[in-house]
């Protein structure tokens, strides 16, 4: 499933930090997406019921955790760009990501391997 922009940014806090709440994800996210804390909540309650993130209870308080992996995420929303957007059917280099701010070396290794299994190379 693909993420909307707003759960894309709740996601990207998620995959960063691990297990968080709701007040703590909305803490970390309120200057991108500039809503209020309701707005946070009911976006990850909405999450949940799409299995974007899981819920557990921490000491009383109900907290988030990614339910889908970060690059299996990032390579469906590279080929979807890629197909929709600029009409190519191949992918783009992972090299053209290299300066990414939410992907590690070994990471960008692990994307490009999982964008080339989804093309059949």
């Amino acid at each position: 499933m693909k993420p909307s922009p707003t759960e894309y940014a709740l996601l990207k806090v998620l995959w960063a930090r691990g297990q968080l709440s709701a007040r703590e994800i909305h803490e970390a996210t309120a200057a991108e997406l500039d809503w209020s804390f309701s707005s946070t909540r009911k976006t990850l309650e909405r999450m949940a019921d799409k299995g974007l993130v899981a819920t557990a209870d921490a000491h009383g308080v109900k907290v988030f955790r990614p339910g889908i992996s970060k690059l299996k995420t990032i390579a469906g929303m590279m080929k979807d760009f890629t197909a929709r957007v600029l009409e190519i059917d191949g992918s783009l280099p992972v090299t053209a990501f290299s300066d990414s701010k939410i992907l590690s070396p070994e990471e960008l290794k692990e994307l490009e391997e999982l964008l080339k299994e989804e093309a059949g190379e």
